[in-house]
């Protein structure tokens, strides 16, 4: 049975991902979604980029933009570094990278290119990094950047009255856009709270994989979802973004 799983912001943190891939098996029959923020945390962001590029040639794989991967796409370009980005886990990303050569770094441009900014699929579910601010969807955003950094999306969902019936005057008019919306960005861990969470329709399946949470992969269908072990003990010697 074919499944669609999104997966959950990775932050250089590769052995999360290859354990959780053990955990939930991925087969040639699924789709795997992943909502952006590949590098910038942990030691493994270029080892994760190249682990990403192979997992596509074995599986029908979807990869969202993140701001992370904007930040290292610029600098992989130009080799400037953003100040913001160095102090938010560029440092140890641009330390992955010193013993990785030219020609897989532009294998690397390439995958970073090739991101999008979202992703719908046939049942009307939205997959973005971050959120959208326009109530006529994505598609009608004015500044691109917003699917990469909006929070309010996230925002406006966990704080809606859930009394509120989607055909209400009160109900937000961007959630009636979509099904469902997953999404990455803002850590649960902002919220105390260490699995995916639910607010309206909008699933946030970022855990806090860069912080002292772990990496989490959702079956869309089903909802069950599977999680790493907490990203610290696969780096003990690393501190990740914290």
């Amino acid at each position: 049975m074919k499944r669609t799983l999104v997966i959950g912001d990775i932050h250089g943190g590769l052995k999360g991902l290859m354990q959780l891939q053990k955990s939930v098996q991925f087969t040639s029959e699924d789709q795997l979604i992943f909502l952006g923020d590949y590098v910038d945390g942990w030691s493994d962001s270029a080892q994760t980029i190249n682990y990403l590029i192979e997992l596509e040639n074995h599986f029908e794989c979807v990869f969202i933009k993140g701001n992370h991967d904007v930040w290292c796409l610029d600098w992989l370009r130009t080799q400037d570094v953003h100040e913001v980005w160095y102090k938010s886990g560029g440092k140890s990303t641009i330390e992955s990278y010193k013993h990785v050569e030219d020609s897989v770094k532009e294998q690397h441009i390439d995958f970073f290119e090739r991101l999008i900014n979202y992703h719908v699929d046939s049942q009307n579910n939205l997959f973005i990094h971050a959120g959208f601010s326009s109530m006529y969807g994505p598609e009608k955003e004015a500044n691109p950047s917003t699917y990469c950094w909006d929070r309010t999306l996230w925002e406006m969902a966990i704080a809606t009255d859930s009394r509120i019936p989607k055909d209400s005057l009160l109900y937000p008019k961007r959630l009636l856009c979509f099904n469902e919306i997953y999404i990455g960005h803002t850590p649960t861990l902002n919220y105390k709270i260490d699995v995916p969470m639910n607010a309206c329709n909008v699933w946030n399946i970022d855990t806090g994989a860069a912080f002292t949470g772990k990496l989490s992969c959702l079956d869309v269908d089903t909802k069950q979802f599977w999680q790493s072990e907490t990203l610290q003990n696969h780096y003990p010697n690393e501190t990740g973004r914290n």
